[in-house]
């Protein structure tokens, strides 16, 4: 039976590796499928992983029609078993709908990836409605790690070198924002990223290797 399965991590959890994995599995089992990604950082109709691996895919525009997409390449005589999903967090929850309506009265498998939440810990939309429909969410087990060590959970914004939680939810990172302006992302664990203490912050902080297990400025040591 067809399945909408949402594949979530933050970021370098593996998730588009995993994506050009399964692509790969499936096509070598004779089946055939349609790649697609959007605001891929490799450029636009591209699907790239951070280990260097990365494939031709269909660019996911605000107006692109999934269900019409299927619909003109079955038509054509191509096989469509399958659809490869990636960055599937800024998909529309319209777009979300289709590709779930493709698993219930076409019978094609949609296997999605995605981030779950932002850097302000909210839902992306497209996310959040592929929690709601989706037949399955795996969580990734490849664990990416805060710069402590700890297991990381949050995706954190990085503008020159100081984290921030406000701002547009989707900036596309490792990019200039501006002409002076450089937006990245870093993963964090909750209690780096609720101190608001990225890799440079905790460099600048300490002088040492060793960070203090607490925030001077929030539990200031008492007077003598």
């Amino acid at each position: 039976m067809a399945e909408l399965v949402f594949f979530s991590g933050t970021m370098d959890s593996g998730k588009s590796t995993l994506a050009l994995q399964m692509d790969h599995n499936h096509r070598a089992r004779g089946r055939g499928g349609l790649i697609f990604s959007k605001l891929d950082r490799a450029g636009e109709d591209m699907l790239s992983s951070r280990l260097g691996l990365a494939t031709r895919a269909h660019e996911v525009h605000d107006d692109l029609d999934f269900w019409d997409t299927v619909v003109e390449h079955a038509t054509s005589g191509q096989r469509v078993d399958y659809l490869i999903c990636d960055e599937a967090q800024f998909y529309s929850p319209e777009q979300i709908e289709q590709l779930a309506r493709l698993v219930d009265e076409m019978g094609i498998d949609v296997f999605a990836f995605g981030i779950t939440a932002d850097f302000r810990t909210q839902l992306f939309p497209g996310s959040r409605r592929l929690i709601e429909l989706a037949d399955r969410v795996q969580v990734l087990q490849v664990e990416a790690l805060c710069w402590c060590g700890k297991r990381a959970t949050h995706n954190a914004r990085v503008v020159d070198g100081v984290m921030v939680v406000e701002g547009e939810q989707v900036v596309v990172g490792d990019t200039q924002a501006g002409t002076e302006t450089l937006v990245e992302y870093e993963v964090l664990c909750r209690r780096h990223f609720m101190r608001r203490m990225n890799s440079a912050a905790a460099r600048v902080a300490s002088p040492s290797p060793d960070v203090l297990p607490f925030d001077l400025e929030i539990c200031p040591v008492p007077p003598a």
